[in-house]
């Protein structure tokens, strides 16, 4: 008896979007309405930089949690070194490495963000980038 199996490609899947395209679709949206709702923001003076110890409160914490960041990316790092040394498990082995360079990811990423916005957001004239400096160093 034989059995019926629908073919891949049916009337509806035609007509439907596609998955795949769905979350260019959403960020495409998403930076379309974040650029004409920043500019009647923009034109308006900046409440943080006109408070007068705000900006350099905002600076210190900035510093403070990449510094947290950096110091937690070494204790994890020196953690993981330590399991993997008494573990006799190659699947073990391969977490923990992976666990490694997800913490490395995860603070390469902490540590671009503060000059990668001052430098993009003077750059786009942004106000809170003129009087707040997040460059951790």
């Amino acid at each position: 008896m034989a059995r019926y199996v629908p073919s891949k490609s049916t009337a509806s899947d035609a007509d439907a979007p596609s998955v795949s395209h769905l979350p260019r679709k959403v960020a495409t949206t998403i930076v379309l309405v974040s650029l004409l709702m920043v500019q009647p923001a923009a034109a308006q003076s900046s409440a943080v930089c006109s408070a007068d110890n705000l900006p350099s409160m905002i600076e210190g914490f900035f510093q403070l949690t990449t510094a947290l960041g950096i110091v937690g990316l070494a204790v994890v790092w020196q953690a993981d070194s330590l399991i993997e040394m008494f573990t006799l498990s190659p699947e073990r082995k391969k977490g923990l490495k992976r666990h490694k360079r997800s913490a490395m990811k995860s603070a390469v990423v902490l540590v671009v963000l503060g000059p990668l916005y001052t430098v993009a957001g003077s750059m786009m004239n942004l106000p809170l980038a003129t009087c707040v400096d997040l460059v951790p160093w």
